[in-house]
């Protein structure tokens, strides 16, 4: 086990003690961190959304920014606008809010079409335009968008197009009892540090040691069978006649070479954080409904009969044959 991969698993277990109940998505944030892409989280309100990525950027010797998205928000409130400076008679470049390492986009559903399109092409091209000019983002930079699936007045559904920015679609449940039970008593705890008692963090990772995770997750193994395993589930998604009938009738539109980009990568580090030198079917299964669940785009009488893409790919497992 590296050094590096430690500091990683240290920082998994932080956060999962801190947000109870969410295991997935801790490990789920993780795995995005290290992917090099960004995750829209979706789940009702007071679920920890917020304190996950909060917590995570606590450990992180990164900048940490959150936006609030509100249907008046405009797209120079999140890149940033030129400035007229009187005393010097120019113009000058103040940056928005999505100058951060890590930034939290908040209910991003409720902002209109336009705003959501500033945020989804600084994630895609890692810079903004301004008056003519180019502004690179940081080196280290992840998105974590939120939407509620309860409220839908007053909220803009985002595209298929830009849901495929997205590295991975992770939805989050209620907790059980028993978590729920800890959940009170991580609440009183919590009241009893800000009381005065301080339970320090681990060590602040630095941005080198994630470079260094990736680097090492990159190096994973996975064998040619594996590989075509991988290949095939998004082949079913663009030919399903050719795997099984039923699902030519669900699908209108498979995966884009994103999602087998994507499916790699993530198989890979969930591979490296199971101490494990080499990729298995189930580090495929694992993350393959985050993936893949909004890359796949359900035809009519799929959606008439009240089918959803997780049952979609629940089938695709079942009928592409383990390597």
């Amino acid at each position: 086990m590296s050094e590096t991969r430690d500091k990683i698993i240290n920082l998994k277990l932080y956060m999962e003690q801190n947000i109870l109940g969410q295991e997935d998505l801790v490990r789920k944030l993780i795995i995005t961190l290290l992917s090099n892409g960004h995750i829209l989280v979706e789940g009702a309100p007071g679920l920890a959304k917020t304190k996950a990525i909060k917590i995570m950027a606590e450990c992180i010797d990164a900048e940490y920014n959150r936006i609030q998205f509100t249907p008046d928000l405009l797209p120079s409130d999140i890149t940033g606008s030129d400035v007229y400076i009187a005393s010097t008679s120019q113009f000058e470049f103040r940056a928005g809010p999505v100058f951060a390492s890590l930034v939290l986009a908040d209910e991003i559903n409720r902002a209109p079409a336009k705003v959501q399109a500033a945020l989804l092409e600084s994630m895609a091209e890692r810079q903004i335009s301004v008056g003519g000019k180019q502004y690179k983002l940081p080196t280290l930079f992840m998105v974590m968008a939120t939407q509620n699936p309860i409220e839908h007045e007053g909220t803009y559904n985002l595209p298929e197009a830009q849901l495929d920015r997205f590295l991975m679609y992770t939805r989050i449940g209620q907790p059980d009892a028993a978590t729920e039970h800890r959940i009170l008593q991580l609440v009183r705890n919590e009241e009893k540090i800000q009381n005065g008692e301080h339970e320090e963090a681990p060590c602040k990772l630095r941005i080198s040691n994630i470079m260094a995770a990736r680097q090492e997750a990159a190096d994973i193994h996975m064998s040619p069978a594996v590989e075509e395993y991988m290949v095939q589930l998004i082949m079913a998604t663009r030919h399903p006649e050719k795997y099984d009938e039923s699902l030519k009738n669900m699908i209108a539109y498979g995966a884009s070479p994103r999602a087998t980009i994507a499916l790699d990568k993530c198989a890979k580090i969930n591979a490296w954080l199971s101490g494990r030198d080499f990729v298995a079917p189930e580090d495929i299964h694992s993350v393959v409904y985050d993936v893949l669940r909004h890359r796949i785009i359900l035809n009519f009488e799929a959606q008439a009969a009240g089918m959803t893409s997780d049952e979609v790919i629940t089938r695709l497992l079942k009928v592409v044959p383990l390597p």
